[in-house]
């Protein structure tokens, strides 16, 4: 057995990850984007994510990232479709969005037309119906959140 193969190796243990919410099962040390892509039957025009724990960004994974399975909590992957127009409702009004995430000062921007950093302004944003990622809570200043349509 070559040397990088018993490098990626993870014993006799199984390491689990989720796909979509479906659990799997995987006997190496790493896993690609490329087999996450292919043992969850994820097409190509999607992206795929690693969730992160709030108060860190999910992160996303190319066909060529190598994850590491063997930390200590099961890895959960999901995917979105790369062409992402949607529709925002921000201050119930419609507004129209292009990009998976947004910022606090994003928000602030569609809301109000323009973001003032000036300390002695404050802005409140709360949100709801969100994504899994994130279904509900409030934004501060450098926060920034995946998005979903309406």
């Amino acid at each position: 057995m070559k040397k990088e193969e018993q490098n990626n190796e993870h014993g006799k243990h199984v390491l689990q990850l989720t796909i979509k919410g479906k659990k799997y099962d995987w006997h190496l040390e790493y896993i690609t984007g490329a087999e996450i892509r292919k043992l969850g039957n994820i097409p190509p025009e999607e992206d795929i994510f690693l969730a992160i724990k709030k108060p860190w960004a999910d992160e996303t994974i190319a066909d060529d990232t190598r994850v590491n399975l063997a930390r200590p909590e099961i890895e959960h992957f999901y995917s979105k479709n790369k062409h992402h127009k949607i529709t925002l409702i921000v201050n119930g009004r419609p507004k129209p969005w292009a990009e998976k995430t947004i910022t606090f000062a994003q928000v602030v921007e569609l809301a109000f037309g323009s973001y003032d950093p000036n300390p002695n302004k404050v802005y409140t944003v709360t949100y709801d119906k969100g994504p899994h990622e994130n279904p509900h809570g409030t934004m501060v200043k450098g926060d920034k959140v995946c998005v979903k349509d309406k």
